[in-house]
């Protein structure tokens, strides 16, 4: 759970940052973000749907892996940009990608027993790239680090709106 709670405060340290210098980043499009870093691991799914119980439904070889890469990423957020409202579809779009590109970007930095991160490029390309292995997933280190990053930019970001009030009144 530490690994889910960081994807999350690293989304919205990003969105909200971002936040500052585009407008119509808003709250509510900070939290689409954050929804979005969420997206690549909806491979968690095979804990309760086991990869065979979905190759016999489907009856074809099936892997939930393959959500969780570049490719997999792409097409989710894109489901999520078809499933919003028509005038909203692009900012969603944008939000779920940030918030999904820092999930596979703070993944690609994990410590794994190969060395190397996630396919980014699936399916175009098998290729993975070296991971300098900077922590563990089931660390709660970068859990406490991206909260702490997270509040500091709560806190700049509260002070913002509050003197941004002052000076237009």
């Amino acid at each position: 759970m530490p690994d889910l709670l960081a994807h999350a405060f690293i989304a919205y340290a990003v969105c909200r940052v971002l936040s500052w210098r585009w407008e119509w980043l808003t709250t509510e499009y900070v939290t689409v973000g954050m929804v979005g870093a969420l997206i690549p691991d909806i491979t968690k799914v095979y804990l309760v749907v086991p990869n065979h119980a979905m190759e016999r439904l489907l009856g074809t070889p099936f892997s939930w892996y393959s959500l969780g890469t570049g490719g997999g990423v792409l097409v989710s957020v894109l489901i999520g940009v078809v499933l919003a409202a028509s005038e909203v579809r692009r900012p969603v779009g944008v939000a779920l990608g940030i918030g999904a590109g820092s999930h596979l970007l703070a993944d690609s930095l994990l410590l794994t027993p190969t060395g190397y991160s996630t396919q980014l490029l699936w399916p175009l390309s098998q290729v993975r790239t070296l991971s300098p292995g900077l922590y563990l997933s089931t660390q709660p280190g970068p859990m406490v680090v991206t909260g702490v990053v997270a509040a500091v930019v709560w806190m700049v970001h509260r002070r913002r709106v509050s003197v941004s009030d002052a000076e237009s009144e």
